[in-house]
């Protein structure tokens, strides 16, 4: 039985997932549970008199104010994402298990909030990894298929939809077969710019190269 945290940390880097079992530190900084908390307060925050220069937001406020004003106008579920029918719900799937922000109903979704910054288009692979552990999840207790699911960035104001396509359930089998693998840490990787910002960086001792170097070859 997979997390579904590490299910998509095996998608990011197994490495990074090899330490973070070794040194059991799975959860996440403080600075998130702000952010996160912003998925709870939509209706709040598109009120013209909250001031959002106080919120952990990334952008400014009219920009942010626009992306979820837009969320709200193009998704057709908007009325449960700002007020889930329930929310934090453990999810127990046949492989994998974890946390689903908010539960969707009719037809049943879960969603994922997540505190980083979203992709021009469509999500993360290791996020659409770990949205599609919580779809299966939820398919699972619920013996009924789940379609979709949804991947929030509040600090951005910014939802995606996640359909459960074949190509997305191919790399979700993939990342529950690495994950399962691990025993010993696995291959560093080289020269990538996911190295820069890990914790795990200087015990792993990957060495990265600036770009200047690299275009200099």
């Amino acid at each position: 039985m997979q997390a579904f945290t590490d299910l998509a940390t095996a998608t990011y880097c197994p490495r990074k997932l090899y330490y973070r079992r070794t040194h059991d530190d799975r959860g996440p900084p403080e600075s998130v549970a702000a952010i996160r908390n912003l998925a709870f307060r939509y209706g709040e925050l598109l009120d013209a008199d909250t001031d959002l220069r106080a919120e952990p937001i990334a952008t400014t406020p009219t920009a942010y104010r626009s992306a979820l004003g837009s969320a709200k106008a193009r998704l057709d579920r908007w009325a449960e994402l700002v007020d889930p029918p329930e929310t934090r719900v453990f999810l127990r799937g046949k492989d994998a298990h974890g946390i689903a922000h908010k539960c969707l109903s009719d037809p049943p979704a879960p969603v994922i909030v997540s505190p980083g910054e979203p992709p021009e288009r469509g999500v993360w692979e290791p996020q659409g990894v770990r949205a599609t552990a919580a779809a299966k999840a939820l398919a699972w207790e619920l013996e009924t298929p789940v379609e979709r699911a949804y991947l929030e960035y509040p600090a951005h104001g910014v939802v995606r939809v996640v359909r459960m396509t074949t190509r997305r359930k191919a790399t979700y089998r993939k990342a529950l077969r690495t994950a399962e693998a691990i025993d010993g840490p696995p291959p560093r990787l080289r020269n990538d710019a996911r190295c820069e910002s890990c914790e795990y960086r200087e015990e792993c001792g990957t060495r990265t190269r600036s770009l200047r170097s690299l275009l200099s070859r």
